[in-house]
């Protein structure tokens, strides 16, 4: 597992996850820099932080900081990704974030710019990839394999052997069960149960009640 660095920390974006990633931050004891706002307005600030300009970023250099993406991961929008790969591009390193009520086993490999929130659990044999974003309350059983630049909303759920594929969002409370694959760039819709494969750019939406209009 990658440990995090505790070199000063520039977050990106100013609305309700840059919010949730800057206390997973304090609470693991990072020091917060302010937050990126392109259209920064003088003397503001943000969540008892400065607010920065694209600008003011620039006067510090890559290996003196670190990075965290707070943009929110939202399905068929593509903002965090680009905005994570501008700034790579810039020499900039994003840091790995994990909430200390987070429980991960010790042997999850967790690559670059992976977020884990508040009361998730990551059990053994678990690999998450590239800036995904393992959000509230997550439960990954064994052997789970993420990929890069996912998003598992609050309260999803997976059995052992899930896989998950590149740039795929699992929406609020979805419940996987065990060696089913989900393919890249999918949706699936809050609230499903998913119980058999689904596959790359697919929208997977479950309806499990109908209403029945009286006579």
């Amino acid at each position: 597992m990658i440990e995090n660095t505790h070199k000063p920390v520039i977050i990106l974006g100013a609305g309700g996850h840059a919010k949730v990633i800057a206390d997973a931050l304090l609470q693991s004891g990072h020091k917060i820099l302010g937050f990126v706002i392109p259209d920064k307005k003088q003397e503001t600030s943000f969540y008892g932080f400065s607010v920065l300009s694209d600008d003011d970023i620039d006067t510090f250099q890559p290996d003196s900081v670190v990075l965290a993406n707070g943009i929110g991961a939202l399905p068929y929008q593509g903002k965090r990704r680009a905005l994570a790969a501008r700034m790579r591009d810039q020499g900039y390193t994003f840091t790995t974030i994990i909430h200390p009520s987070a429980v991960v086993a010790s042997d999850v490999e967790l690559a670059e710019g992976v977020q884990v929130m508040a009361g998730s659990v990551i059990q053994s044999g678990t690999k998450i990839g590239i800036d995904s974003i393992i959000n509230t309350g997550v439960l990954l059983d064994h052997d789970c394999k993420i990929a890069e630049r996912c998003h598992l909303a609050p309260g999803v759920v997976c059995s052992g052997g899930v896989n998950i594929g590149e740039g795929t969002h699992v929406g609020t409370g979805v419940l996987v069960i065990q060696n089913i694959s989900i393919g890249k760039n999918s949706v699936v819709a809050a609230g499903s149960v998913i119980y058999k494969n689904v596959l790359s750019n697919e929208t997977f939406i479950q309806v499990r009640h109908r209403r029945v209009e009286a006579n």
